[in-house]
């Protein structure tokens, strides 16, 4: 009886490996260290950074626990290619957030900045794992082209702001900062569960309104 079930429990292994384009037919054309991300994935999402190991995604995978040793020197490797993967996801995801806000007559910063709770509120675990890697006294030598990437796109959307008048003048790099700042707040108070969930994002429009409005006073002359 054990046997048949540690069988069928093998069969349904191969089966999800087949289903994400992992399956063994596929490594000959070097889809193994896909499968094994896609894989790590699965493992982030569904129980957090703490729980991907190497045995687990080589477990899913549908492959022998030293198969990804020969693609990844050990588990801080893996989680470095699995980060890369989120901040590509990342990327897409508000790129069509972006596009989704139109043009409203509103800086590009707050469709950003409100992409960014929204991650966080739907992937928690995936900004946990970007934030360990990304928000670091020394960021990943391998992410570093990714973000860089990443922060030229973000600086150039905040100096079209300003020559639009939709931002007042500034130090881009400093404006980028304390958006940033702002948002990075929000993000770990929605993890803290010190923002509830259900009512973080109409709270994040708000406070980002306030925030673009400036909340010093400043008397007339």
């Amino acid at each position: 009886m054990r046997e048949r079930e540690q069988e069928r429990e093998r069969e349904r292994e191969q089966e999800r490996a087949r289903k994400r384009g992992g399956g063994r037919g596929a490594y000959h054309h070097g889809a193994l260290p896909e499968a094994l991300v896609a894989a790590a994935f699965e493992v982030l999402d569904e129980q957090g950074q703490e729980k991907v190991s190497v045995r687990e995604v080589a477990r899913r995978a549908g492959v022998s626990a030293g198969a990804p040793f020969r693609h990844f020197a050990d588990r801080q490797a893996l989680l470095t290619a699995l980060a890369d993967r989120v901040l590509a996801d990342f990327v897409r995801w508000q790129e069509a957030q972006v596009a989704a806000a139109g043009p409203d007559g509103r800086s590009v910063m707050r469709a950003i900045g409100l992409g960014v709770v929204r991650y966080v509120l739907r992937h928690p675990r995936r900004f946990e794992l970007v934030r360990s890697r990304v928000f670091a006294a020394a960021r990943d030598p391998e992410l570093s082209e990714r973000l860089d990437g990443i922060d030229r796109v973000f600086t150039d959307l905040i100096v079209a702001d300003q020559e639009a008048g939709l931002l007042r003048p500034g130090d881009p790099a400093l404006v980028g900062l304390a958006g940033q700042a702002l948002v990075y707040g929000l993000a770990q108070m929605i993890l803290d569960g010190y923002l509830p969930a259900a009512a973080a994002e109409e709270l994040a429009c708000q406070v980002m309104d306030t925030f673009g409005q400036g909340i010093a006073n400043h008397p007339s002359p």
